[in-house]
């Protein structure tokens, strides 16, 4: 990546003390009386892997300078050529990621922990690296150097032999970021996304409690909401109980049991009680990773009963180990199992560095308290929601867990809060997707963008889930995400930026198109596009299906407009040209063309093409088989001469528009196989 010019580095030890330097990368070492440095850059796998050793002299018996905790290391490295444009994900907060679009290596943000190049010719991919010590964001740079700062949140260290960077160039940013998260994933023994299971009840509609009611969460309150879901046959499959079930002592967890005020008789009854007269199956909790916001109470019990289980850091904090915390967070989900706790939901784990500053470096501590969570959450199946945990040691830390949030939260008050939520769950997709089926947060069904954020999850290619308060639920917006029994149209993978939308910023330049795929008819992919106008002026919007990268292959597709109910017959690589009005948004399901026709599926369902689960054709009929009932829809130049229903003539009943037939049936989820002749 670099080519034969002087690196420079910058070290800040102890004491004040600096050493500046200049060497070669993998031809020349930087050697005084006090420090020993190398840089080194080899190819593994496709990508490029920087790497630095170092180690500072110290006299025995004598005054040590090692390194200092802040900023204790800042490398340059000169490029060979200067990248056209640069998005670059950086940490905004301790928490979570948000895209910056720049054209300088000075503009990229601090604590940038990812950056996409575009070259004239290709794209690339840059990760600053996670080591077993220490961790390396991108920082502002040079008119021609990318500059790297390393820390491990931890002073007094005399020797660094860890990695710096990974960086892989492709013909597509898509393959670019496989091939780094690839190596990363195998380097680090984590899974890959499509090696991690997906626990079964975020496959359906699910409710959390915490827009609805924050920490005010009652069990009267969840007993008047699960009733609201049997009042409007709102099929939700899972309740998540929020912060403010437990009891706690100046922001420190004081018990693993419910709060006896707002839980009198703990979970199980009520629990039980909502089982048995709704469609609720799933309950699970939320906490903290350090069990609350400022760990656990030293006035509790739970300090002397978890002993061997807690550290204390120096800054007087008490939390689960990372060396063996395993064990209190197996003792806590014992406590939680027996109340009838299906799964959790664990925030604030970006935390690690406040936690453990001057204690342990933030690598090892991340990794031993994301293992310990991962371990204990045996009890739960392993069904855990990862939240708050975008920082790249997290990222990099969970072995097997499935589920992560993918941005910051939801807000329903915020002004013009849509727009940064899909813009941080568009773009952090890019690369939290690699690993992890990405969760796009809770919504509201009662709000002036619920039909946006609607769509938007329903091609999340995650959970879904919401959080009106009581009698606000609108039963309406959610009715195109799901099958009746509450099941979700859940998309391959997390929805994704267009190659064409990645380097410019669409909240002053226009549309946001996103896409994603879906199982049509058997192992092809059908596929749509979702545009999004972000200005409050009218915009074009532009697309071809060659933009799906794993749309099934054809020459000729169907392109089918939702919202406007209409079509249009169009090569792999011909446009397609729309207009969005200002803050207005479309989505197109494109379909490679059939035969004689192409079911569209269950049109009143955002991914109703996923419902269709085979497709048998030949020259003059076609036989569907639909996972479920409900306005059927499909799209053909000949008109048909008969049309059968389970074997019943449905000809009479089918509406035409254009090459677009409708044949609306009562809502079930019974299999149906629908019979066209020519």
């Amino acid at each position: 990546m670099t080519e034969q010019k002087k690196i420079k580095l910058q070290i800040n030890c102890q004491k004040g003390k600096a050493v500046e330097a200049e060497l070669l990368m993998n031809t020349e070492a930087y050697e005084s009386d006090s420090i020993h440095i190398e840089v080194s850059e080899r190819t593994e796998k496709g990508c490029q892997l920087g790497e630095l050793h170092l180690k500072i002299k110290n006299e025995v018996l004598s005054e040590r300078f090692n390194l200092s905790m802040e900023k204790p290391i800042r490398i340059y490295l000169p490029m060979q050529e200067y990248p056209e444009k640069i998005t670059a994900m950086y940490l905004f907060n301790a928490w979570w990621t948000r895209p910056a679009f720049v054209e300088r290596l000075q503009d990229i943000p601090d604590r940038t922990q990812v950056a996409f190049f575009k070259y004239a010719d290709r794209y690339a991919c840059f990760v600053p690296m996670i080591g077993s010590r220490f961790k390396t964001y991108l920082v502002s740079g040079s008119e021609t150097e990318l500059c790297l700062e390393m820390t491990s949140y931890m002073g007094g260290q005399d020797r660094v032999d860890e990695p710096l960077y990974l960086y892989a160039e492709a013909a597509t940013v898509t393959e670019a970021v496989h091939k780094v998260f690839s190596l990363l994933a195998e380097t680090k023994g984590i899974c890959l996304r499509e090696k991690r299971r997906i626990p079964e009840m975020f496959r359906y509609l699910g409710w959390c409690s915490w827009d609805a009611f924050y920490t005010d969460v009652t069990e009267d309150k969840l007993r008047q909401k699960a009733d609201e879901f049997i009042e409007k046959q709102v099929p939700v499959k899972w309740m998540l109980i929020d912060d403010g079930w437990f009891s706690a002592q100046d922001k420190m967890l004081y018990d693993f049991a419910p709060d006896k005020v707002k839980f009198p008789h703990g979970f199980k009854n009520m629990i039980h009680d909502i089982r048995e007269k709704s469609d609720i199956k799933w309950f699970g909790i939320w906490h903290a990773l350090g069990g609350y916001w400022g760990g656990i109470s030293p006035e509790s019990d739970l300090v002397s009963q978890e002993s061997s289980y807690l550290y204390q850091t120096t800054n007087g904090s008490i939390v689960p180990s990372p060396k063996t915390g395993s064990g209190f967070y197996n003792d806590w989900y014992e406590v939680l199992k027996r109340e009838e706790i299906d799964f959790i939901k664990v925030d604030g784990q970006s935390a690690t560095p406040f936690y453990f500053e001057n204690c342990l470096p933030v690598s090892e501590a991340a990794r031993g308290m994301n293992e310990a969570l991962e371990s204990g959450a045996y009890r739960m199946d392993g069904a855990i929601i990862n939240c708050m945990g975008m920082a790249m040691e997290n990222v990099l830390a969970r072995p097997v867990s499935a589920i992560s949030r993918n941005s910051d939260d939801f807000v329903p008050g915020k002004e013009d809060g849509f727009s940064e939520h899909l813009l941080q769950n568009a773009y952090n997709a890019i690369y939290h997707n690699e690993l992890y089926c990405c969760d796009w947060d809770m919504f509201w069904t009662k709000h002036e963008d619920a039909v946006k954020h609607s769509l938007l999850r329903a091609i999340s290619g995650g959970p879904i889930y919401f959080s009106d308060k009581i009698g606000n639920t609108n039963p309406k917006v959610l009715k195109p995400l799901m099958y009746e029994d509450g099941r979700l149209f859940m998309m391959d993978r997390s929805a994704k930026p267009t190659e064409d939308c990645i380097f410019t910023n669409p909240m002053e330049n226009g549309v946001l198109k996103l896409h994603n795929v879906a199982p049509w008819g058997g192992d092809r992919k059908g596929g749509g596009i979702a545009a999004y106008n972000l200005t409050t002026k009218q915009q074009t919007v532009t697309f071809m299906p060659a933009d799906i990268p794993d749309l099934a292959v054809s020459e000729q597709y169907w392109v089918y407009d939702y919202f406007e109910r209409k079509v249009r017959s169009l090569g792999r690589n011909e446009i397609y040209a729309d207009t969005v009005e200002g803050r207005g948004f479309a989505w197109y399901v494109i379909l490679p063309q059939g035969q004689n026709s192409s079911c569209l599926g269950l049109l009143d369902k955002y991914v109703g093409f996923s419902a269709v689960e085979s497709i048998h054709e030949d020259e003059n009929a076609e036989i569907v088989v639909l996972r479920a009932s409900g306005t059927l829809g499909w799209v053909s130049l000949k008109a048909p001469q008969k049309v059968m229903i389970d074997a019943v003539d449905a000809t009479k009943e089918v509406k035409k528009s254009g090459e677009l037939y409708i044949l609306s049936l009562p809502e079930t989820i019974n299999k149906t196989v629908l019979s066209i002749r020519w």
